[in-house]
């Protein structure tokens, strides 16, 4: 029953709506930069693991010819 004395107020924001914008924007950016930042890691990671294994297949390759006859 108290509700029915009590006032209600309506509070009204009039702060600038490009903060808004500028905000979701920046937070699209780091969210770009970091996805690039994570194909970067798997790019190179790939590169790595394709030298090594090309290393690899070379050592084994020239253990193997070492013992043919000629």
């Amino acid at each position: 029953m108290l509700n029915d004395n009590r006032q209600q107020y309506v509070i009204q924001s009039n702060g600038p709506k490009g903060d808004e914008g500028f905000g979701k924007f920046l937070g699209v950016v780091i969210v770009f930069v970091m996805f690039l930042g994570f194909v970067q890691y798997v790019y190179e990671s790939a590169m790595a693991w394709y030298r090594d294994t090309m290393l690899w297949l070379n050592e084994t390759a020239t253990s193997l010819a070492g013992f043919w006859p000629f």
